[in-house]
This record gives structure tokens, sequence and C-alpha cells, in this order.
């Protein structure tokens, strides 16, 4: 297994945590160690998924991954900020 670690940006809240935690946790081959507010790390199987893959699915929940990809297997945080697309999780 390697492991990621990295900022998310647009995350205000629980509610966003558990979107990204959701998100992380259907890419087929990955396991969710811990999603806080603005990062997330995950563990991965490289025989099934890639950083892309992972990234992507914080995409489609409407977040930005921040240089995900950058040091994998170093688990590395960047920074980063900004919101989420579409306006407020929060309402």
């Amino acid at each position: 297994m390697q492991q990621m670690t990295f900022a998310i940006s647009g995350m205000s809240c629980g509610g966003c945590v558990s979107s990204v935690r959701k998100a992380l946790g259907a890419v087929p081959g990955a396991h969710v160690d811990d999603v806080t507010v603005g990062s997330a790390t995950v563990s991965y199987d490289a025989s099934r998924t890639n950083p892309a893959a992972i990234s992507q699915a914080v995409r489609d929940a409407g977040y930005e991954p921040v240089n995900p990809g950058a040091r994998a297997t170093a688990g590395a945080t960047s920074g980063g900020g900004g919101g989420r697309k579409g306006g407020s999780c929060c309402g």
C-alpha cells in the first residue's frame, strides 16, 4: 500500500469532511485513513488505483485537491485555500 496526504481547498465544516470521506471511500483500492477540514490521508493499492483517480473523486465531490501527487509516497501535505465549487456547502 502507498499513502498520500494532501490539502483540499474549499472545505469548511463537518459536512465537507463527510462528503470527501464518502467520495474517497468509493474509490476502488483506496482506504481513507483520515479526513479533516482542509486535508486528507489515503492509503491505496497502486495496482487498483492512483493519485489521479483519488484526486478526481475529490473534484467530483466539489472540492479541489492541492498537489496530491507531488509527493504521494512521502505523505506530504501541501497548503491551499479557496472555496467550494458552486457555493457554500453549509447554506
